[in-house]
C-alpha cells in the first residue's frame, strides 16, 4: 500500500493536465519523422485540449458534471453533530514573512470555516493531516501541527485533536476514527471543499462515521462571458483537481 501511495501523486502529475498533454506533444516530437500526419494530429489535439481545460467555463462544467456537490450547511444540522473533523490541504513551507511554515490556500479555507463552525456549535475539532505522499523532506512539522499553531496564532482557538500521521484521505478517516469512536462521537460535521467532499463522505462512512457534510470552497460559476473562456492557470488547476477527484472517486 506504501508503494501505492507514493505513486498516486506522480501519476497524477504525470497523466492529468498540464503533464498528460505534454507527453502527447513528446509522442509527436518522436513520431514526427516518420508519422507526419499523425504527430501535426496530435499537435493540434494537445493544443486545443490545452486551451479548452485551461478555461474556467470548463472547470466549472466539469465540476457540475463529474462530481456531487453538497448544499452549505444549514443551522437545523447543527445539533446532530458531535465533534467536527476538518481535512488538511497542503502546507507551505517557505512562508519568511512568518518564519515558521503556514497553512496553504485551500488548508486555510478550511480551517477558516472549521473555526467559524466551533464557535457556533461549543463543538470539539479534530484536525486530520499529517505528510503527504509527496511532501518534501524538508517538512518538519505535520501539516496538522501547522494548523493548530496558526488557528492559536490567529484566534486565539485550541484545536482539542490532531492527526499527526495519516497521508490521504483513506487514512484521515481511519486516524479520526481511532481517536473518536472510543469517546462515542461518530456523528461529525466534515469540512473540506465542495469539489473534495464526494470522496471524503465515502471513505469516513467506509469507516463508520454519520457523516454530516459542511462544504465550503465552491467552484465559483461562470459569470464573465469572455475571459471564462480564455486560458489561465488558475482555471487549469482547479481542472486538474476535479479531474484528479472523479478519478479517485471512481476508484474508492
Amino acid at each position: 500500500m506504501d508503494a501505492l501511495g507514493i505513486l498516486k501523486p506522480l501519476l497524477t502529475t504525470l497523466f492529468l493536465p498540464p503533464g498528460g498533454l505534454l507527453l502527447l506533444l513528446g509522442l509527436a516530437c518522436v513520431l514526427a519523422r516518420h508519422h507526419r500526419r499523425l504527430a501535426w494530429t496530435l499537435v493540434g489535439s494537445s493544443l486545443v485540449l490545452f486551451w479548452v481545460l485551461s478555461c474556467h467555463a470548463t472547470a466549472y462544467g466539469l465540476n457540475r458534471w463529474l462530481l456531487p456537490s453538497y448544499p452549505a450547511l444549514t443551522e437545523a444540522d447543527l445539533p446532530r453533530a458531535q465533534a467536527i473533523v476538518v481535512l488538511g490541504g497542503g502546507v507551505n513551507l517557505y512562508a519568511p514573512e512568518y518564519g515558521t511554515p503556514v497553512m496553504g490556500p485551500s488548508a486555510q479555507a478550511r480551517l477558516q470555516y472549521a473555526a467559524h463552525l466551533k464557535r457556533q456549535t461549543g463543538l470539539p475539532l479534530l484536525f486530520a493531516g499529517g505528510k503527504g505522499w509527496a511532501s518534501s523532506t524538508a517538512q518538519a512539522s505535520s501539516e496538522a501541527e501547522v494548523a493548530a499553531a496558526s488557528l492559536l496564532r490567529d484566534t486565539g482557538m485550541r484545536i482539542e485533536w490532531l492527526d499527526q500521521t495519516s497521508r490521504d484521505t483513506r487514512e484521515n478517516a481511519l486516524r479520526a476514527h481511532e481517536v473518536l469512536a472510543p469517546l462515542g462521537k461518530t456523528r461529525i460535521l466534515l469540512v473540506t471543499n465542495d469539489w473534495h467532499m464526494a470522496r471524503s463522505v465515502k471513505q469516513f462512512e467506509n469507516v463508520g462515521f454519520q457523516v454530516i457534510p459542511a462544504p465550503m470552497g465552491y467552484v465559483q460559476p461562470p459569470q464573465n462571458p469572455l475571459f471564462d473562456y480564455l486560458p489561465s492557470t488558475g482555471a487549469l488547476g482547479t481542472t486538474q483537481l476535479i479531474l484528479k477527484e472523479w478519478l479517485g472517486l471512481l476508484l474508492t
